[in-house]
């Protein structure tokens, strides 16, 4: 196969063109083109220049050797590597009679894909989930957004799905990915469900609704292939005996034995993580951020981001990354921008505030959010691995008695907040946060380094983004969950450094950050689980 990259065409192109280009750029006829497909489209939507798609193709034609003879010098004219998945092992087929079947703990797109690929190399895995399948969990979660009623074991953060399906599910990421373990990802999302976009656009997503029906197909999936899932099963300690798991115990049920356990938990399994450190196992502090989510128009972020393309439908709704360094030494960035989207209320305890963002597939809603936040160290909150979670804690219960008690969130006007005075009344940006928002002054729901910086990165943010300083502009609080507090550490067999059989993963063990590379992760650690069955 043959790989073209930087193929551009204007984004109003007819669906014949790009073969056209193809045929142009290689100089072949289109007899000597056998086949061709997408393997990534991106935008150029810079102001001062005409609006353009930007193409990566795989091709094959008849005499490859021809092509690459007469392009040997061309960077945009390579050989297509392959991104297709191999399996590294497969279950013997007395395994179920010889071994302890392997145990994932939590079934979030960590879990999911750890639970999926060990199912699909033979090694029939049992998942424990503590919260309930996704239809269900959906209305308890909804019973939170519309009636002020949590349910702290089935909501935004646990059950089926994890996190990330009520979010913008987006499927990029940062990380490096030689082996093109993404490209397992998205085609598993693909194969249940998920529109098939997402293996060639630049920034895909599937949306909150979507991902319930494509998460539902791969539970199914998991169990026709041996596999169990348990729901309402909640671990709350480990057997270990000479630094070896030999079970999990799980609230109301018999303890269940095991000696490859997966720790695919969420960053927000904070009681979880106190069972871990009361049982031994190795964990440390790490660095996370805390902040805000901030609303404005959607339009008005199109016009700054698009200029004269904003509302283009091919294009849809834009987005945005920012950072800043402040005065003070804190960085401030923008954290899970979700345009054309909605603030959740996203607390897993009670009497505690957090928010997150949500979209659906259209991104058609009237507001963009993002969350606004400023990276802290362990330096912030010494006492050891646990601290952070009391760090956050304490914040979120303060949000929580700043939006009234009633699980409605403070919230505060930009104007208001720059200038230091208690916000009383909406302007021309109604906030999306449900339960509500409760206005009042957001100084005091975070400590005074953080509320610094973020005054100092709102007028700089500006400079790169016309309007986002609007006086009228919602900060809603608390964001708090942008990451795990602490990293359960692993060696480079992927197991707890000093508790074999353990395998810490995914954004709760500190190894991902969102469902693309925690999918990622849950591959990687399936496959070290797997290879650890299997003789030397």
């Amino acid at each position: 196969m043959i790989r073209i990259t930087e193929l551009r065409l204007p984004i109003s192109h007819p669906p014949e063109a790009l073969e056209a280009a193809i045929l142009e750029r290689l100089n072949i006829s289109a007899s000597d083109l056998l086949q061709f497909k997408v393997f990534k489209r991106s935008y150029d939507a810079r102001k001062n220049v005409a609006l353009a798609f930007i193409y990566t193709v795989d091709l094959s034609v008849k005499d490859e050797e021809v092509i690459f003879q007469k392009f040997s010098g061309d960077i945009h004219i390579k050989l297509s590597p392959d991104t297709s998945y191999h399996f590294l092992a497969k279950a013997p087929i007395n395994l179920a009679s010889e071994f302890l079947r392997p145990v994932v703990v939590g079934f979030g797109p960590c879990g999911i894909f750890a639970a999926l690929l060990l199912a699909q190399m033979g090694f029939k895995p049992i998942v424990l989930e503590r919260g309930k399948r996704v239809r269900e969990r959906t209305q308890d979660t909804w019973g939170l957004w519309r009636k002020n009623v949590l349910n702290p074991e089935s909501n935004v953060q646990f059950g089926e799905g994890g996190a990330g399906t009520f979010s913008d599910g987006k499927l990029y990421s940062q990380i490096k990915d030689p082996k093109f373990y993404g490209r397992k990802v998205l085609d598993e999302f693909v194969k249940a469900g998920a529109p098939e976009e997402i293996l060639y656009v630049a920034k895909p997503h599937i949306g909150t609704f979507r991902l319930v029906g494509v998460v539902e197909k791969m539970r199914q999936e998991i169990i026709d292939l041996g596999g169990e899932i348990r729901f309402s099963q909640k671990v709350i300690g480990f057997n270990i005996e000479n630094d070896q798991i030999q079970g999990v115990k799980i609230e109301g049920h018999e303890d269940l034995p095991a000696n490859h356990v997966v720790l695919a938990l969420g960053h927000s399994a904070r009681d979880t993580f106190i069972a871990l450190h009361e049982a031994g196992v190795f964990m440390e502090a790490k660095p996370f951020s805390v902040g805000f989510r901030i609303e404005h128009p959607q339009s008005l972020i199109d016009r700054a981001r698009l200029g004269p393309h904003a509302g283009n439908p091919l294009i849809g709704a834009a987005d945005y990354k920012l950072v800043y360094h402040a005065k003070n030494g804190r960085s401030v960035y923008s954290f899970c921008m979700c345009p054309g989207g909605t603030v959740v209320a996203a607390t897993s305890e009670p009497n505690r505030v957090v928010t997150n963002g949500m979209s659906q597939y259209s991104r058609n809603e009237r507001n963009a959010n993002a969350g606004i936040v400023v990276g802290i160290t362990p330096e912030d909150f010494p006492g050891g691995p646990l601290a952070g979670i009391e760090f956050q804690r304490m914040i979120e219960s303060k949000a929580y008695e700043l939006g009234g008690s009633t699980y409605e969130a403070p919230g505060q006007l930009v104007g208001d907040f720059l200038e230091g005075k208690p916000s009383t009344k909406l302007g021309t940006v109604t906030p999306s946060y449900k339960p509500g928002v409760h206005l009042t002054d957001l100084a005091e729901s975070l400590p005074a380094y953080a509320i610094e910086a973020i005054r100092e990165a709102i007028p700089a943010f500006e400079k790169q983004i016309k309007g986002f300083s609007m006086k009228d502009a919602v900060l809603t609080g608390v964001e708090t969950r942008t990451s795990s507090p602490l990293r359960i550490t692993r060696g480079t067999n992927f197991q707890s450094l000093n508790i074999k059989g353990l395998y810490p993963a995914g954004e709760g063990a500190g190894y991902a950050g969102g469902i693309l590379s925690a999918g990622v992760d849950g591959i990687k650690v399936a496959e070290a689980v797997a290879l650890d069955y299997l003789p030397t």
